[in-house]
C-alpha cells in the first residue's frame, strides 16, 4: 500500500463534527543546515512554484544588475514578486523595464484575470483588458530579460533560437546553478519542470529549500559577492512588502506586521515559504527557513462574505507553524486574524456556521 509524505494539518468542521481534513508536510531549517523542526515528512520534494523568485533574482544582481540599471529596493522588490496587477505594480514593472531597454512585448509569460477586484473595477471602468505587465510573474520576467541583455544575448524571440524562459538558456542555466548551491543541493539533484509562466521550476526536498531560505536570510558563511546580493534582496523584500503580493496577499500583511523580521513568498499548489532574519528566534540566533506544503493544492482558499481576503490553508498553518516557534508576538497575532491560524466560516447570510483549525504540533529535532 503506498503511504503518504503528508499529516493531517488542518481541519475544518461545522457543527462539531470534523468536515475536511488538508494534509501537508513542514521544515524548519537554519542557515547551519540543522532541522530544527518539522512535521509530516521533511524531505518531501516538491516544487517551490513562485517561492523560488528571490532565488531566481540572485545571478542578475550577482551580475552587477542592479548597479548597471539603477535599480531602487522597490524594483528588486518586485522582481521577488507575484505580484496583484494594481497599476502600482504595473507602474512598477514599466520603470524597470524603461532603464533595461526591454518592453512588454519581449515577456513570454502570458496574461491572466487580475487578482485584486479594485483594480478589475478599474480596468473595467476604463475598457483595459489584461496584460503581460499585469501578470504576477512579469516583474520576475523582467529581471530575467534584463539579464540576457546583460549577458549581451537577444531579448527578441526568434524562430530556431533559444529564448530567454528555455531550460538550456544561458540565464536559466545560471539560475538553475544558483538555486541548487543556495539549498546545498547540485543541479543534477533538483527536479525541473515548466511553471505557469512558462519558465523552469523547481522541485527540491522541504529541507533543502528551507536550508536555502536560511541562507538567504543569513548568509554569514556564503561568498562576499552573494552575501551582498542576499542582503540586498531580503532588505528589499520586507522594505516593499506591497510590492511582493499586493493589498490582499498574505506575504504583505505578514512582512508588513513584522517589522523587518521575516521574508515571506507563497507558491502556487499550497507552497509557502518563510525566512527568519537573524535574532527572530531570540538573541543571537541564527537565520531560518520554513517551508510548508499543502498536499492538495490549496487552490481555491475559502471566500468570505463580508469581502475580506479569502482565507487560505498555508497561511493559516504558516501563522500556527510561527506560533508554535515563538517568533510572533501576541498583537502581531492578533494584526494578522484575519488569515488564522483559526478562522470562522460564515455562509453567504454571514450566519456562523464552521471553523478552521490547525491540528498538528511541530516535531523538534
Amino acid at each position: 500500500m503506498k503511504t503518504t509524505p503528508y499529516a493531517p494539518i488542518f481541519e475544518i468542521s461545522r457543527g462539531g463534527i470534523t468536515e475536511s481534513i488538508h494534509y501537508g508536510s513542514v521544515a524548519v531549517v537554519d542557515s547551519g543546515g540543522n532541522l530544527l523542526a518539522y512535521y509530516g515528512d521533511p524531505y518531501t520534494v516538491t516544487y517551490l512554484r513562485s517561492s523560488a523568485k528571490p532565488f531566481q533574482a540572485i545571478p542578475f544582481l550577482e551580475h552587477g544588475g542592479q548597479q548597471k540599471y539603477a535599480l531602487t529596493s522597490k524594483e528588486i522588490a518586485l522582481i521577488c514578486a507575484s505580484h496583484a496587477g494594481t497599476d502600482e505594480h504595473v507602474a512598477t514593472v514599466c520603470g524597470i523595464q524603461a532603464k533595461t531597454g526591454v518592453s512588454e512585448e519581449h515577456l513570454m509569460c502570458g496574461t491572466h484575470p487580475i487578482s485584486d477586484p479594485v483594480t478589475v473595477r478599474a480596468m473595467r471602468e476604463r475598457g483595459e483588458q489584461p496584460s503581460p505587465n499585469r501578470h504576477n510573474c512579469s516583474g520576475k520576467h523582467t529581471g530575467m530579460l534584463a539579464f540576457t541583455r546583460l549577458l549581451n544575448l537577444p531579448v527578441d524571440a526568434e524562430p530556431g533560437k533559444q529564448a530567454y524562459i528555455d531550460q538550456e538558456h544561458p540565464v536559466q542555466k545560471e539560475i538553475l546553478d544558483t538555486f541548487a548551491e543556495m539549498c546545498g543541493l547540485t543541479r543534477e539533484d533538483v527536479h525541473v519542470g515548466i511553471d505557469g509562466c512558462s519558465v523552469p521550476n523547481f522541485a527540491v526536498p522541504l529541507y533543502n529549500a528551507a536550508f536555502g531560505l536560511a541562507r538567504l536570510c543569513d548568509p554569514h558563511n556564503l561568498p562576499d559577492l552573494r552575501k551582498e546580493v542576499c542582503r540586498t534582496i531580503t532588505s528589499s523584500m520586507s522594505a516593499y512588502p506591497f510590492m511582493v503580493a499586493g493589498p490582499n496577499g498574505f506575504d504583505t500583511h505578514l512582512m508588513e506586521k513584522t517589522g523587518g523580521r521575516i521574508v515571506s513568498k507563497g507558491g502556487a499548489e499550497g507552497y509557502q515559504a518563510i525566512g527568519l532574519l537573524p535574532g527572530a528566534l531570540g538573541k543571537d540566533s541564527p537565520g531560518v527557513g520554513i517551508t510548508i506544503k499543502i498536499s492538495d493544492g490549496d487552490i481555491a482558499g475559502r471566500s468570505r462574505p463580508d469581502g475580506n481576503p479569502a482565507v487560505y490553508t498555508r497561511a493559516a498553518v504558516a501563522l500556527e507553524v510561527l506560533r508554535q516557534l515563538g517568533v510572533l508576538t501576541g498583537s502581531e497575532l492578533e494584526s494578522l486574524e484575519l488569515f488564522g491560524p483559526v478562522y470562522t466560516i460564515f455562509n453567504w447570510r454571514k450566519l456562523e456556521v464552521g471553523q478552521g483549525k490547525p491540528c498538528f504540533q511541530l516535531q523538534k529535532s
